[in-house]
């Protein structure tokens, strides 16, 4: 989730929990605050990961490989890969036995609890964030496959990235429009030469837009569907002044945040883009029926 962009004008800072040697502070600050997201955009994850292995031959048994842009510490990672929840991982962080333990202590433990529940078809992903030290833990204790801290808005990817990106099946990012922009998506699509591009799913608070994004997409061959009639909560806002930003920038783009936002909570929308071909043979609704429809 962290960044070199403004998420928005009146969202808490929480800079300070994104790039610690251990999660501990990321979960217990943003556990007060209920924060949800990641959970909530699992089944989606997983029902395009599923749609992708069908499309693939048969011949293809290679592991769907995603790529998580903000990835902080591999939490989308941990809840693709392992049987655990955020409920879960709040509790895990939360040990009283953990709280005097170093960094180092606690990295082993997370190696062996990860490496317990990781299931024996898991998804590869790797990560792509700003916060070295989240990238690094994520690295190490096995959630991500590979890690890159790259600020792919200032700059061109790395030799070893832009060979990665290449053969990425999938990209996500569950808090990170906002602080990243069209430039990232860019370069990660500009990275593909061979006229083929993964999937691009995002989940996109409602405060910020997600067009230009789209149509840096779109240059890139790209369809951009929105997920209509359903919206994901992320968390709770951190004080009023939170809460009257939000309602502005909502009500700003021409939204409306009753029964969403000014019930205390930020909701997102969520994109999907993938080659006209695909989104052709199978719309967005159909593709989510079953996890809409929960």
């Amino acid at each position: 989730m962290t960044g070199s962009a403004k998420a928005g004008h009146g969202k808490a800072d929480f800079n300070h929990i994104y790039d610690q040697p251990d999660p501990r502070d990321y979960f217990s600050t943003l556990g007060e605050f209920g924060y949800e997201i990641p959970q909530r955009a699992l089944p989606v994850f997983q029902a395009l990961l599923t749609a992708l292995r069908s499309g693939r031959e048969a011949v293809d048994a290679a592991p769907l490989r995603v790529l998580d842009l903000c990835c902080s510490y591999g939490v989308n990672a941990a809840l693709m890969r392992c049987d655990v929840s955020m409920d879960e991982l709040f509790d895990h962080y939360a040990n009283p036995a953990f709280a005097d333990l170093l960094p180092a202590e606690l990295f082993r433990k997370d190696e062996a609890y990860y490496a317990e529940r990781c299931r024996p078809d898991a998804v590869r992903v790797s990560g792509l964030d700003v916060a070295g030290n989240a990238v690094a833990y994520g690295c190490g204790v096995g959630l991500l496959d590979a890690g890159w801290s790259e600020d792919l808005e200032a700059s061109d990817p790395s030799p070893q990235l832009t060979d990665h990106l290449k053969g990425v099946d999938l990209v996500t990012t569950t808090g990170g429009v906002g602080y990243i922009t069209e430039r990232t998506f860019d370069r990660v699509l500009a990275a593909r030469r061979d006229g083929s591009a993964p999937w691009v799913a995002a989940f996109v608070l409602r405060t910020v837009s997600y067009d230009r994004i789209s149509e840096t997409l779109a240059q890139h061959g790209l369809v951009t569907e929105q997920l209509t009639g359903v919206t994901f909560p992320q968390r709770r806002f951190t004080s009023e002044a939170e809460r009257d930003a939000a309602l502005r920038d909502v009500s700003g783009r021409g939204l409306d945040p009753a029964g969403l936002e000014d019930t205390g909570t930020y909701h997102a929308d969520f994109f999907l883009s993938r080659p006209a071909a695909d989104a052709a043979g199978q719309p967005l609704a159909g593709l989510l029926d079953s996890v809409v429809s929960q």
